[in-house]
């Protein structure tokens, strides 16, 4: 949050923010700060580098960690919180501060109008720019656009989880058990829902674009192509966890997490997906645990902009 410590220098800051007049294909609330991807802001453990330098900016006053931190709900190792009231506050915070003037106005270009006498512009748009505002970046840069494909997991409600099946538990015991809800499969279940993946019916991309993937957030149809059992050493891995109902690893483990602060919805961890909506019910119920659940939210792909920033930066 840059633009708070800035507008709390002194300086008069207009923001541009195009919600509520325009959204992303991921983004569904008016508010700032709305995370798509997960809720999860990685590890906190301070022995791994995103979390010493999440308590690096914890000491040096972020404003950001300290509303993560007071929205954060159970996640074992990870950083996780409740989106709604993490966007809700930091929305707060920027509406509080006199010096910022947020405007809720979609900017479709650099040249735009709106942005007219202004002696500094900064454009910090994310990955989720609009299609105009990225091909203006892009001319303005000379260079073409850059992208992947990045991609949501569901969410589903708690309540309609088959907790005679599921289980709480953290891998090898370890601090934050109840953290995290487990859904098995034994070897049977697995290969049906593996071959259920691999007949899904995917949403078509665009003709004119090559779908690229960012391995570290592959939707999970095409990490099964890889193999069958590439699943089972990635977000299906059961290692570290033993079903109390029979005292064994099961073959494959499907994990949920909190996604709110009440516990009401959990979403599937690692199961980002570009199935059609119709198909992730039908394929994900095959998860035995999940055969009756409620889907609040389904997975969606979106595609990200990004710039070769070595090829336009100099050593200033």
């Amino acid at each position: 949050l840059g633009i708070l410590r800035r507008a709390g220098r002194g300086f008069a800051v207009p923001l541009f923010e195009q919600k509520p007049e325009a959204y992303s294909p991921a983004h569904s609330m008016p508010q700032l700060a709305e995370l798509v991807c997960s809720n999860s802001l990685r590890s906190d453990e301070l022995a791994s580098g995103v979390g010493l330098i999440k308590q690096e900016l914890r000491e040096l006053g972020s404003a950001l960690m300290a509303v993560a931190d007071a929205t954060r709900v159970p996640a074992g190792k990870a950083l996780a919180v409740d989106r709604e009231l993490f966007a809700g506050k930091v929305t707060a915070l920027v509406e509080a501060e006199p010096n910022i003037t947020l405007v809720r106005k979609a900017i479709a270009d650099i040249d735009d109008p709106a942005l007219e006498g202004f002696e500094r512009v900064v454009i910090s748009a994310g990955p989720l720019a609009s299609e105009s505002l990225s091909a203006s970046i892009a001319r303005a840069v000379g260079a073409e656009h850059l992208y992947f494909y990045d991609a949501i997991a569901p969410i589903v409600a708690v309540d309609s989880i088959d907790m005679s099946i599921a289980f709480w538990g953290s891998r090898y015991g370890e601090p934050g058990e109840g953290d995290y809800l487990n859904c098995p499969m034994n070897e049977e279940e697995y290969k049906a829902f593996y071959q259920g993946l691999l007949d899904g019916e995917k949403v078509a991309s665009r003709e004119f674009e090559q779908e690229k993937h960012f391995e570290g957030c592959m939707p999970v149809e095409v990490m099964a192509r890889r193999g069958h059992d590439t699943l089972c050493f990635g977000p299906l891995k059961p290692r570290g966890l033993k079903d109390p109902k029979t005292g064994h690893e099961p073959y494959a483990v499907v994990q949920l997490r909190r996604d709110n602060a009440e516990g009401s919805i959990y979403n599937l961890v690692g199961f980002q997906t570009h199935l059609r909506f119709p198909e992730q019910k039908r394929v994900f119920s095959m998860i035995p645990a999940l055969a009756n659940a409620e889907f609040v939210r389904y997975g969606v792909m979106h595609r990200n902009t990004y710039l070769n920033s070595p090829g336009l930066l100099d050593r200033y």
